[in-house]
């Protein structure tokens, strides 16, 4: 029997509700991990250098289609629960075709501007054709990123979780694939890696652009709308705190490199592309759990159903918490196995991965929850609250951490910067969860 996210949910509905979505994510998170993977172990060190110097440029622009995937998402849910089915297919259809107009716009910008791009991320000369050899391929196919993205969550609304997971693991076995013939077979390096992820961004958007254009049964399908700006200015406000998330993973990716390259040089940027894979891999368990309960989060707000909210509020909490501890359980005790997989060609490499693993995993501990708070809080339709809890986890305390932590431990201090930044954003994220639970009564 499919769930909808009108049910009322125990654990394992839970369970059984956001599991297509964990696996989504987790299964999107490959996509760059794979072509680290045979970028590293294929094309070698300078290409694998390149591919993540170039890769939080790309990240950051992705930050859009997060934005209003995420806070559309809520927007339409809130619309559902107050039975304004048409609104909320007009709504849907605005959203998408924006989406493609503002990515189309970002692409030809950010094309244009590779090479100042390039040497912003700290790219030396002999790394710049890498950086674009990966790069330019991505930017040009944003908007099939931008779609890909946005529709995983809108797939979530209308109960079809495992469309999504079934579209994921097919483009995400498409990559695998692609990556080996691509870099393996025909040896095209960075560019042969970036093609096969723009090609399965295409695949991941394309599938449900159908499904919504042919279901015009379903509670949100493609119609005829016109222009409601200021609606679409509460979806972009209600998906801010995602966007600040992503902008800032992203930037503060960039100030890491930066600093690795005048610490450490291109081993430092290599050992942090490793664990940034990992942390992308381990923080998509959250991420999916979280995007799956947004929705039925925002119908029983727009339900007013307050007794739902506490139900959905409570065992979550208890269910990240089991998560966090069992992420840094495998994390830590891997740690060795987990660096093999990336850099078991150096010595050298796998000692400085398997140090930087055992500290950095550490953060996992407080990121589920503030993940999480900060996803609830923008299924309440609240985007101030959910992105003042992003800035400060993702951009304010990082930021802080890493210009405090080297200073007092030297490289170590930079593996440990985040789990500084996550131990301060879960305080704000458990004030803000307590203080507001006599505006939504969910306490």
């Amino acid at each position: 029997m499919e769930l909808k996210i009108s049910d009322h949910f125990t654990y394992s509905k839970l369970l059984r509700f956001t599991f297509p979505s964990v696996v989504m994510m987790v299964f999107m998170s490959l996509y760059t991990i794979v072509d680290g993977f045979f970028v590293s172990n294929l094309a070698g060190k300078d290409a694998f250098t390149s591919l993540n110097l170039i890769w939080p440029a790309v990240g950051l622009l992705g930050a859009f289609g997060f934005m209003f995937g995420t806070g559309g998402t809520a927007l339409v849910s809130k619309t559902l629960g107050e039975q304004k089915k048409e609104l909320a297919c007009e709504y849907f259809t605005m959203i998408m075709v924006f989406e493609v107009i503002l990515a189309l716009v970002v692409s030809a910008i950010t094309i244009a501007m590779i090479v100042p791009i390039c040497h912003l991320v700290g790219a030396t000369e002999d790394l710049i054709p890498g950086c674009i050899a990966y790069g330019v391929p991505l930017l040009a196919m944003q908007m099939f990123m931008y779609l890909s993205n946005s529709y995983q969550s809108f797939l979530i609304v209308v109960g079809k979780a495992k469309l999504g997971l079934c579209i994921t693991i097919i483009t995400g076995l498409s990559n695998m694939i692609l990556d080996y013939v691509f870099v393996g077979v025909f040896q095209m390096g960075v560019f042969g890696a970036a093609l096969a992820t723009g090609m399965n961004w295409i695949i991941g958007a394309t599938i449900p652009t159908w499904w919504f254009w042919k279901h015009q049964e379903a509670d949100i399908h493609f119609t005829k709308f016109k222009w409601r700006f200021k609606e679409l200015g509460k979806a972009s406000f209600n998906g801010l705190s995602e966007m600040v998330s992503t902008v800032s993973m992203n930037l503060i990716v960039l100030l890491y490199n930066l600093s690795l390259m005048k610490m450490a040089g291109p081993d430092g940027v290599v050992v942090y592309g490793v664990i940034q894979y990992l942390s992308f891999l381990f923080a998509s368990v959250f991420l999916g759990y979280s995007m799956a309960i947004a929705p039925c989060v925002g119908y029983q707000y727009g339900a007013k159903r307050p007794k739902e909210l506490k139900n959905l509020l409570v065992k979550s909490i208890s269910l990240i918490a089991i998560f966090s501890v069992m992420t840094v359980s495998l994390a830590y005790m891997g740690s060795w196995q987990l660096s093999a997989i990336f850099v078991s060609y150096s010595d050298h490499l796998m000692e400085m991965c398997e140090m930087a693993i055992r500290i950095y995993c550490l953060g996992f501990l407080m990121a589920g929850m503030n993940i999480f708070a900060s996803g609830f809080f923008t299924a309440l339709n609240n985007g101030p609250v959910s992105a003042l809890i992003s800035l400060l986890r993702t951009f304010v305390f990082q930021v802080g951490s890493i210009l405090i932590m080297p200073q007092l431990f030297g490289i170590n201090g930079i593996w440990s910067a985040t789990v500084v930044a996550e131990a301060l954003a879960l305080v704000v994220s458990l004030a803000f969860l307590f203080g507001m639970r006599k505006r939504y009564s969910y306490f």
